[in-house]
């Protein structure tokens, strides 16, 4: 009785540690998984600010530094469309400050003006 425990014992084990290896080489698996998406996020986001650096002038990319702050969906989907016009050919000229602050005011949302009827 006591022999037949000992080998349900070891049996138990022997699966309990191949069980834990396998997970240990699927952790292994999902982090170099990661590894490589992160590096292939940087590639794109590097590629990204270095067109970025072709379209905007210094004061430009200032202002949408600071405002990433506070819009970053904003200011992802400013880049994406500035990406896309350079990358068409349809944006000729550098941006500067001042059509950067143009095309965030056309990007805004028009704000409704409350009215207030008092009875």
């Amino acid at each position: 009785m006591t022999d037949d425990l000992e080998e349900i014992r070891r049996r138990r084990l022997a699966q309990m540690q191949q069980q834990q290896a396998a997970q240990q080489q699927m952790g292994a698996g999902d982090m170099q998984a990661a590894m490589q998406q992160e590096q292939a996020q940087a590639e794109m986001d590097a590629k990204k600010q270095a067109l970025m650096r072709q379209i905007l002038t210094q004061e430009a990319r200032e202002r949408l530094t600071t405002l990433r702050l506070s819009r970053k969906e904003l200011v992802d989907q400013l880049e994406s469309q500035l990406i896309t016009l350079a990358q068409s050919g349809r944006l000729q000229t550098m941006i500067d400050d001042e059509k950067l602050k143009q095309l965030l005011v056309q990007m805004q949302p028009k704000k409704r003006e409350p009215t207030i009827k008092r009875m």
